[in-house]
């Protein structure tokens, strides 16, 4: 894979205090949230990537010409290649240091398998994002690409030399995660990451929409820079990258039975009784059940509405036959509920599925528990954590994961760099 630093756009931090102009990836941003961070500072990067009115696209393109002008943006004095650690602790008290960089990439065609895609996209936002990209002529966010490289070469090699010295940025989200970016310019440590990369095969683990769109702007634009897009690359032979998996909650009514008895025609289940006194306990003791068993087979958790009980399911093998997927697949326990439970006996149609009509997909496993506790949901269906391997192995053989599978925390914040796409 062909990898080049960037000749950035990045915040004058001179005129600004990057803490009040950074912001999440704009598909995870709730109108309510665009307003906050519209009130939050007059150059915070939602009035470009997310602008507001009927004018968005022209808008934006006003914002992003007077930030030049008025050199709240500047640009780097020399390509460079942005290093980033971003830290933070999970739920179960882990500390997690994620590291990658800042590049571009050329853009390839998924003919060519020198990148691969693992998630279906849809229409409305590729659409969405070229008008962007046609206005304002840049990237303003990464693709989130992984690679895979067990000597960790860069780690060791490149990112020594940096990680003691004084950070570009320095910052927290409003997530609690720490963002620290640092600058490589010297030639020979870029060199070491271009060759790093050469032989390498990239997965988008985010961004498809936007690599597509970047894909369709390269063949309408005459510029080279627009032959290559911004992303974010980060090391799978690091066991910081963490996948969280999508919850499927199920807010159609159905009674307990009627779940249990279709449910028991593919799943053996255990059952986990709590009372008030022990629930976390027993809570904690289903989510390492899930993991643990999803190990030898493929396993999902239930949690029903009005039940003091928590339910382990494990497919049972005759079962997975009856699954109207590619061999490659059948090994998913997305894959699994979704064919045999949710479509096939709770008879979701695919565009219920797709619009979130009586399901809900939800990323945080306190989210899901709180729906069924807070009556707002029927049946929460718990996944276990996606491995790595099977992603790379499903999106190999020419397949994608089901829609909203994955999860890759922390999200890329918008704001640390800006791709021009000309020169």
């Amino acid at each position: 894979m062909e990898i080049q630093p960037i000749n950035a756009i990045i915040y004058n931090q001179e005129i600004v205090d990057i803490k009040n102009v950074i912001a999440p990836p704009y598909d995870v941003i709730t109108n309510e949230e665009c307003d906050k961070l519209y009130e939050k500072d007059p150059y915070n990067i939602v009035r470009l990537i997310l602008t507001k009115g009927d004018n968005r696209y022209q808008d934006a393109k006003k914002f992003y010409d007077d930030w030049i002008e008025n050199k709240v943006l500047i640009q780097t004095d020399k390509p460079v290649i942005f290093y980033m650690v971003q830290k933070y602790t999970t739920d179960s008290g882990r500390k997690i240091e994620r590291k990658g960089f800042i590049a571009r990439n050329k853009i390839e065609k998924f003919e060519t398998k020198k990148i691969l895609p693992h998630e279906y996209t849809m229409g409305g936002p590729k659409e969405d994002r070229l008008k962007l990209t046609r206005a304002i002529n840049a990237n303003l966010s990464q693709i989130f690409m992984v690679y895979t490289d067990p000597s960790m070469t860069i780690e060791h090699k490149v990112a020594s030399k940096y990680l003691f010295k004084k950070p570009f940025i320095d910052v927290f989200d409003d997530n609690g995660v720490e963002h620290i970016v640092h600058i490589i310019d010297d030639p020979f440590d870029i060199e070491i990451i271009q060759e790093t990369l050469s032989d390498k095969t990239l997965l988008i683990a985010d961004g498809h929409h936007r690599y597509e769109t970047a894909m369709n702007y390269s063949t309408e634009s005459k510029d080279m820079e627009a032959q290559y897009v911004m992303s974010y690359f980060t090391n799978s032979s690091d066991d910081n990258l963490i996948i969280f998996p999508t919850h499927r909650i199920i807010t159609k009514s159905f009674d307990n039975k009627t779940i249990l008895d279709k449910v028991s025609k593919y799943y053996d289940i255990t059952r986990l009784p709590f009372d008030s006194f022990n629930k976390l306990q027993i809570k904690k003791q289903f989510l390492d059940e899930i993991e643990k068993s999803n190990e030898q087979k493929i396993t999902t958790g239930l949690y029903l509405r009005g039940d003091s009980s928590f339910y382990i399911l494990k497919l049972k093998d005759e079962a997975i036959s009856l699954i109207d997927a590619p061999d490659v697949l059948k090994k998913l326990d997305l894959v699994a509920l979704q064919e045999l439970i949710i479509t096939k006996e709770l008879k979701y149609t695919k565009e219920e599925q797709m619009a979130q009509e009586g399901i809900q997909y939800i990323k945080q496993e306190f989210e899901a528990f709180d729906m069924i506790e807070q009556n707002k949901a029927y049946a929460s269906f718990i996944m276990a954590y996606p491995k790595m391997k099977d992603i790379v192995e499903i999106s190999k053989a020419g397949y994608r994961m089901p829609q909203k599978s994955t999860y890759f925390y922390p999200k890329l914040l918008s704001g640390i760099a800006i791709n021009p796409l000309h020169k």
